[in-house]
């Protein structure tokens, strides 16, 4: 049985477009724009060619750059874009490769402001890269709807001035939830996109992320003043935020709808982290793994209601939170644990629908997120949405997180309610 992700999509779609430029939803666009693209795994573009050996190039460096069309949710001329490939880095500090998709505004680039839209693209193969299905790439039926909410929302910030830039933040490896990676192949995607444009480091730049987006965001803005300090953030707008993975991991266990999501994510982070991991699944997890390396959450979310870490791995790694490189791992991964703190205003939106958080994000874990910022002096606008699940939560996100960073990069005062946000769960790392 499959979950619909985003079963509210059309809803979304909606309140996207309803701050973007008037234009008509035809899939049937995007549908024939996918004759002849060659998926990532197959186009030679995504592959460095260069001489120089990659660990001797310098993180947020443009590789090769190209003229392309979205396929776009629209009956107008089809839009032109540049797609950047950069170098970036993994968790471990290795060379990797990544690509950005940019998209100009009608005032091309004249008082320049760029948004980072961090897509919940939740892959483990490459046919869902937002480089992809934003030409109109074939993702499948049942990733269909993401690549529709998201190619709505690219057009709603473009309506709004912005230079877009949406890097494919997983890499070249597709590491979902690799928070690190994400947050550096992020930050290099913008400064790919910076110099591929011309554009100095005090152009205003905005991050928005969503659920696996979240991700990106979050990470970003942690590492920002140590990874890529010349960047000018002038504010980050996320929600449904996964804070501490341990957590998550043990409110989804057994979960009807979003216990796949568990395998999913170990694929993603052993392979950032480049481990193992194999060795410490059952027969059983073997199967869903195997089949989980080549999907994204459209076709895995569902696949396996109620599963249990006992049933995926072997019996004497059933608390996978004594398993030392995981233990290790986790730890590494839990939001707020970069040395220092985001330097930009936030926006945090949580979802809380049964009294722990929104089905697959801990409520207060998320507070607890909102409130150390807070004391670290970040300007934090944190917003709690009762009865809502992810998926209504995202529904409300959206519009919230558009209007947020249009209001940050016309330097309109910065909203907070430090004052009122309270303690949340402890994110100690696990011992």
């Amino acid at each position: 049985m499959h979950t619909r992700v985003f079963r509210v999509m059309p809803v979304v779609v909606t309140l996207a477009l309803a701050v973007a430029a008037p234009v008509a939803v035809s899939g049937a666009t995007a549908a024939s724009a996918a004759g002849g693209l060659l998926p990532p795994a197959h186009d030679p573009f995504y592959r460095y060619t260069g001489r120089t050996p990659l660990a001797q190039v310098p993180h947020g460096t443009a590789l090769a750059e190209r003229a392309v069309t979205l396929g776009l949710l629209t009956d107008a001329t089809p839009l032109p874009a540049e797609q950047i490939l950069y170098r970036t880095t993994d968790a471990v500090g290795k060379p990797a490769l990544s690509v950005t998709t940019v998209v100009l505004p009608a005032t091309g680039t004249v008082a320049p402001k760029v948004a980072a839209y961090l897509s919940f693209y939740d892959a483990l193969t490459s046919r869902c890269d937002p480089s992809y299905t934003l030409r109109g790439g074939d993702a499948g039926s049942l990733n269909e709807s993401t690549a529709e909410i998201e190619q709505a929302l690219v057009e709603s910030l473009r309506a709004s001035g912005d230079i877009v830039t949406i890097p494919d933040f997983e890499d070249e490896r597709v590491d979902y939830v690799a928070g690190t990676e994400s947050g550096q192949s992020t930050l290099d995607g913008i400064t790919a996109t910076l110099s591929v444009l011309g554009l100095g480091d005090a152009t205003p730049v905005g991050l928005m992320g969503y659920s696996g987006g979240s991700i990106a965001a979050d990470w970003a803005s942690e590492l920002a003043p140590s990874y890529a300090p010349h960047l000018n953030l002038v504010g980050t707008a996320m929600g449904g935020i996964p804070v501490d993975l341990a957590h998550n991991l043990t409110y989804i266990n057994g979960s009807p709808s979003w216990s796949d999501v568990m395998p999913a994510s170990m694929i993603g982070i052993t392979r950032s982290f480049h481990i193992d991991f194999a060795k410490y699944l059952s027969r059983y997890g073997k199967k869903i793994v195997a089949a989980e390396s080549h999907e994204c959450i459209g076709q895995f979310q569902g696949a396996y209601p109620n599963l249990t870490v006992a049933q995926f791995v072997k019996k004497r790694y059933r608390d996978v939170f004594r398993i030392p490189i995981f233990r290790r791992t986790l730890n590494k991964l839990i939001m707020g644990s970069v040395p220092g703190h985001p330097q930009e205003p936030m926006l945090m939106v949580a979802g809380n629908s049964d009294g722990t958080g929104d089905g697959v994000m801990v409520e207060r874990d998320e507070q607890q997120l909102a409130y150390e910022y807070c004391h670290q002096g970040v300007p934090v606008e944190f917003e709690q949405l009762s009865k809502l699940d992810h998926d209504d939560a995202g529904v409300a996100f959206f519009p919230q997180g558009i209007a947020y960073l249009q209001s940050r990069f016309v330097g309109a005062p910065v909203e907070s309610n430090c004052s009122a946000i309270q303690r949340g769960n402890s994110l100690a790392p696990l011992e």
